[in-house]
């Protein structure tokens, strides 16, 4: 790289020494020069492109068109769901073409990366299948698949998204939707105060996590709204109060799906 050095600092380069000037003086100058080579090159290294986060932006960008599939699958529109799927297809397609040629280098080394490539795209496409003859349920099930086909992807190289963090707490959050906690049983509400402190701590770890994304009062909002559906269920576990328990379970989902859809 050809670094342009104003006039005004050639000339300290090129000017004598005197056995007037101090040592701190000299030390200084080329200090101010050093300084200025430095951030020459880091301008230069900041012009060329990323190709670790391109390919985290390139899967993002399908991740959104998948987000939407699953959310349109659960709200029983099967054509907004077939729709989802194939944006969701074509980025996937798009995206494994280019790392079949160039791997990133965060995925390069993983002997499993193309075959979680034709795996999520083979989900895909039984999804689409299954979405096109109007079994929504079963299509939303299948299209799960991927969730955890990207996430292992990422866990096996070592890297961490907001979505996986989105993620964990989903997991969580099914686990509770789905027990039934023996109707609310003692030994039952006992388990779930359990399982609601562990959904309470990825809760807030989705909060701290929003931190290192762009500024976004709606991002904010959505994780907020999922933080104080959780804080609601505590709340109503410590007072005991059974009815309260009762709606604040299935309480928890909304807040998320809306949350997922647009940032997970």
């Amino acid at each position: 790289m050809q670094v342009n050095i104003p006039l005004s600092w050639s000339g300290m380069l090129a000017c004598p020494t005197t056995t007037r000037e101090s040592g701190m003086k000299i030390h200084v100058r080329m200090l101010a020069i050093a300084l200025l080579l430095s951030a020459a090159a880091m301008a230069g290294a900041a012009a060329v492109p990323s190709h670790h986060a391109d390919a985290e932006a390139a899967v993002r960008a399908a991740y959104a068109d998948y987000r939407t599939a699953l959310f349109m699958t659960n709200q029983k529109d099967v054509k907004a769901s077939v729709a989802a799927i194939g944006a969701f297809r074509e980025k996937w397609a798009a995206l494994a073409s280019a790392w079949r040629r160039t791997p990133p280098p965060q995925y390069a080394a993983d002997p499993l990366l193309a075959k979680t490539l034709t795996t999520v795209a083979t989900i895909n496409d039984e999804a689409g299948r299954i979405a096109a003859a109007g079994d929504l349920a079963k299509a939303h099930e299948v299209l799960e698949a991927i969730r955890d086909e990207i996430g292992a992807l990422r866990a096996r190289n070592g890297v961490t998204s907001f979505s996986d963090r989105m993620n964990a707490y989903h997991e969580q959050m099914e686990r509770i939707l789905l027990d039934g906690y023996d109707g609310f049983s003692p030994a039952g509400l006992a388990r779930l105060r359990d399982d609601s402190a562990v959904l309470a701590y990825l809760a807030e770890s989705l909060d701290r996590a929003k931190s290192n994304l762009p500024p976004d009062p709606a991002l904010d909002a959505a994780i907020g709204a999922v933080v104080e559906s959780v804080r609601n269920l505590r709340s109503a576990l410590l007072q005991g109060d059974l009815a309260r328990i009762r709606e604040a379970v299935p309480a928890l989902k909304a807040p998320y799906s809306k949350a997922f859809l647009r940032f997970g």
